[in-house]
């Protein structure tokens, strides 16, 4: 069965299908610089994974946009800590124009449906 959760008529923000988890985009808030993006932008995902039954221990893979490559150093710096130890997910990281030219970050995740 596929479960969407905070579906809108173009998109839900959550889908779960046969124990996985698999989150629309998130980004920061426009205009902050990439360090503070990256974190609301994680925290979002916190809060996003909480709601549909799973954790950041639990992503199994993160596709993770900037929108200038420069940025590289300073958004893995925040992904770095936000990261649990042993729990480092598949990821993949890219450069690409974004929704709105403010934006800096934006990341995909997928994860599993823990066992609670």
């Amino acid at each position: 069965m596929i479960e969407r959760i905070d579906q809108t008529t173009r998109m839900s923000r959550i889908v779960r299908h046969n124990g996985t988890v698999y989150l629309c985009g998130q980004v920061g808030n426009a205009g902050d610089g990439i360090a503070d993006q990256t974190r609301e932008c994680l925290r979002r995902i916190d809060d996003l994974l909480e709601k549909a039954g799973s954790s950041r221990q639990s992503i199994l893979q993160a596709i993770v946009w900037l929108s200038d490559m420069a940025d590289f150093p300073a958004m893995n710096a925040v992904w770095d800590a936000w990261v649990p130890e042993g729990h480092a997910p598949a990821r993949a990281c890219g450069e690409a124009r974004l929704a709105r030219p403010a934006l800096k970050v934006e990341i995909i995740v997928t994860a599993a449906v823990e066992d609670r």
